[in-house]
């Protein structure tokens, strides 16, 4: 769908003004895409992102200010998050051996399996949704990566 379309309107001061906008509307509607279908997991994006995080650094176990650093959304309250997925099995907390103070978190195996089927789902949406081929991809993440270099 054309941006003008979805917003009604065809007024933008340059392209420059268009293409914000437009990043910013496909970025909320990729997002509201995604959300739909973790709901259909029983997960938010942000649990998932919190899942596949820990995935990543296993067999080790992360503190949560670690697997803060890492979110996708950097606002995200990751402490309640990992409560939401203790309370769902789907990670475990435990006292770090080396400091009493610090609390290591990790995929249980239930995690694990919830994961790998959401990761499934999500590679599935991908393809459907971002209709690129690799060469396009590339161009699309330079061009991202270009806008984020003063970050």
């Amino acid at each position: 769908m054309k941006l003008e379309d979805a917003i009604r309107t065809t007024k933008f001061t340059d392209e420059r003004h268009k293409a914000t906008l437009n990043l910013l509307y496909t970025a909320y509607w990729l997002k509201n895409q995604f959300s739909r279908v973790m709901k259909g997991q029983g997960l938010t994006m942000e649990q998932f992102n919190v899942m596949r995080i820990l995935r990543g650094k296993a067999p080790q176990p992360m503190c949560v200010k670690d697997i803060s650093s890492r979110m996708i959304e950097k606002n995200s309250n990751v402490p309640r998050i990992v409560d939401k997925l203790v309370v769902k099995g789907l990670v475990a907390r435990n006292t770090s051996p080396q400091d009493k103070r610090e609390t290591l978190i990790e995929l249980t195996e239930k995690g694990l399996k919830n994961l790998v089927r959401a990761s499934q789902i999500t590679e599935r949406l991908s393809e459907d949704i971002l209709d690129l081929n690799d060469s396009d991809a590339a161009v699309l993440n330079s061009i991202l990566e270009k806008m984020r270099k003063t970050d």
